[in-house]
């Protein structure tokens, strides 16, 4: 495995089209183990508080329109 300064040395020498694509593949990367951290929290319950205190204050009136 490639240290982080060999990383980031190996990027500073791609072209433009290479880090666009560097750039889309990162994203899709980082959404994709965000996605699956949000799946893992909902199914463990630890956003069961949250959005029970969401839907009570909505019930309540308490929520701004944006």
């Amino acid at each position: 495995m490639e240290t982080l300064n060999d990383i980031e040395k190996a990027i500073t020498a791609l072209t433009t089209g290479e880090l666009a694509r560097l750039r889309d593949w990162f994203d899709e990367f980082d959404a994709k183990g965000w996605d699956r951290q949000f799946e893992e929290d909902a199914i463990s319950g630890r956003l069961k508080q949250v959005s029970d205190m969401a839907v009570s204050e909505f019930k309540q009136g308490r929520y701004k329109k944006i």
